[in-house]
């Protein structure tokens, strides 16, 4: 099985989010768990991370044919990055939303233009929910 997974922005900030509230998360972790808990499931990976729009859907647009399965932590996008959610849309892709949990400074999922998408959304410590994201859609494959 193949999985795409599409850091939104500021996430390559999350080391100094978690330092605020006492943890020591970076991406680099967040990843490297990911990985290390796809291997163990034979799942593939390509994992991209961006502030910039279009680069975001370059990444959905090439990868469509690779997999249509798709963990998004969209972040401030999730608000109002229409042009995301129609990329997603039109490439057909099994989308699992993250929406990191209040200590994160994230947002509600009932305000998120992405949950009426989503296949799943995952609430939840950014420590945690990437993994359940990836148990889920291996549970549906």
């Amino acid at each position: 099985m193949k999985v795409l997974i599409l850091h939104g922005p500021n996430l390559n900030l999350i080391g100094k989010i978690s330092s605020n509230i006492g943890e020591n998360l970076t991406l680099d972790k967040i990843n490297s768990n990911i990985k290390k808990h796809a291997r163990k499931h034979d799942v593939e990976l390509k994992i991209f991370q961006t502030h910039k729009v279009f680069q975001a859907i370059n990444f959905i647009q090439r990868n469509r044919n690779w997999s249509n399965n798709l963990i998004f932590a969209p972040m401030a996008w999730a608000l109002y990055e229409f042009s995301i959610l129609e990329a997603i849309s039109i490439c057909k892709s099994n989308c699992t939303q993250l929406i990191f949990n209040d200590q994160y400074k994230s947002f509600d999922k009932d305000k998120s233009i992405f949950t009426s998408l989503s296949a799943n959304s995952v609430v939840g410590s950014p420590k945690e929910i990437y993994v359940k994201a990836l148990d889920l859609i291996i549970a549906q494959n």
